[in-house]
């Protein structure tokens, strides 16, 4: 693949974020795609909504393609609360990571490009955990543990993994 830079998300970035969320959304193979809008129910848009708040943090990969750049996927952290939980919620103390690949670039290292500097980010800001949801048949679930994440709860049907900031 062409060469990889990863870059902290800016403005103009957010609608990458919106599609990268809906890339986000695990189908089983032979189940029917989710619909389009769903990632604006708000259980799905907080990952999105008003992105830049105060403790938001992410970067996006991107490849230099006939002198465009071009956005390969995402990754992003969001603190939540009790009240506004995300499906990977442990604690306020402890961001939630969500990441997207897009189809053509899943198995080429921009997923582990993401999360090396999502977990260096954390390391520099002084954050002891970062927490994620996982559908367990879901083949990312590998490259998590491999980061270190571990499995500490359900929920709905997705598994809850958190990584310790070492």
């Amino acid at each position: 693949m062409t060469d990889i830079v990863v870059r902290p998300i800016d403005e103009r970035d957010v609608p990458f974020l919106w599609e990268m969320l809906y890339a986000s959304l695990y189908t089983r193979e032979g189940d029917e795609p989710f619909e389009r809008d769903v990632i604006h129910s708000p259980g799905l848009s907080k990952y999105v909504d008003g992105w830049g708040r105060e403790g938001d943090f992410g970067f996006v990969a991107v490849a230099k393609q006939e002198g465009q750049d071009r956005r390969l996927g995402s990754i992003t952290l969001r603190f939540f609360d009790e009240q506004n939980a995300g499906f990977g919620y442990v604690n306020a103390e402890t961001p939630e990571m969500g990441m997207a690949i897009i189809e053509e670039a899943r198995g080429k290292g921009v997923g582990t490009r993401l999360i090396q500097a999502a977990l260096e980010e954390a390391k520099q800001r002084d954050i002891a955990a970062v927490s994620l949801s996982v559908d367990p048949d879901n083949e990312a679930i590998r490259l998590y543990r491999r980061f270190g994440f571990i499995e500490v709860g359900m929920c709905d049907t997705s598994v809850t993994m958190v990584c310790a900031i070492q």
